[in-house]
């Protein structure tokens, strides 16, 4: 059963700019309080991932984020923005188990800053009581790097995301229902990354010839020389090149 949500969409590693926005979430507040919870596994794993610099830049984040954050705007050496067009997905899960509470943990190849960031992001969009509820669990969190709450079992989804491309059945409670979570069931994070910013429909990676069909034409319409804006263009050719090498597994 899932119990709590977290998508963070971001920038992959070794791309040169550093980005990170919302996706889907679902963090229930009410007691038991499972929001909170999934923002503290996302926190306690990924903390330990700042440097010096970042680790004390996080604390002056957690106080400016009890009065919401602003966005876009710069944190951590990361731009934090609304607009998810381009960016690669990771995504977060508190389940129920059995008699237990499971949390599936998606560091996106151990890219950890971008997913701390998520948490505090999410719970900095909420209403004030539950805002302050949420940044507690995270705060805790980070002061125990590493420690996940008692009686949460962690599942690692990572190594799931880097086999080749899977279409095959869904998992139990799959919906079906046309979410783009469930559309993209079974495609690693690179490939739906640079399926999306080629601008590719959920399925199988395509041919060769189409995908450079496709690389050539957005890069002449993300161009300057034929009518583009100047701001974000080489932005957006790079990221064109990154999907189109991820696409045809160039090194």
């Amino acid at each position: 059963m899932l119990l709590a949500e977290l998508t963070v969409r971001h920038t992959r590693r070794h791309m040169p700019t550093r980005r990170v926005a919302l996706g889907h979430r679902l963090l229930p507040t009410a007691h038991p309080g499972y929001g909170p919870l999934l923002l503290a596994c996302v926190a306690a794993t990924t903390a330990g991932g700042l440097d010096e610099e970042q680790t004390e830049a996080l604390g002056t984040l957690l106080r400016e984020a009890r009065q919401g954050l602003a966005v876009p705007r710069r944190a951590l050496r990361f731009r934090l923005q609304v607009d998810t067009e381009g960016l690669a997905l990771s995504r977060h899960r508190l389940l129920g188990e059995g008699q237990g509470l499971v949390v599936e943990l998606d560091v996106h190849g151990l890219h950890p800053v971008p997913q701390l960031l998520g948490a505090v992001m999410a719970a900095a969009a909420m209403a004030s009581y539950p805002r302050q509820l949420c940044l507690r669990a995270i705060a805790s969190a980070v002061e125990r790097p590493g420690v996940i709450p008692e009686g949460i079992t962690p599942r690692w989804t990572t190594e799931v995301h880097q086999r080749p491309f899977d279409l095959g059945p869904r998992p139990a409670g799959a919906s079906g229902n046309g979410r783009a979570s469930d559309l993209w069931w079974g495609a690693p994070s690179d490939i739906r990354w640079a399926m999306e910013v080629l601008g590719f429909a959920p399925g199988a990676p395509p041919e060769r010839e189409e995908i450079l069909r496709r690389f050539r034409r957005l890069v002449r319409l993300a161009h300057p020389d034929h009518g583009a804006a100047h701001g974000g263009a080489a932005e957006r050719i790079v990221e064109l090149g990154e999907a189109r090498r991820v696409l045809l597994h160039e090194r």
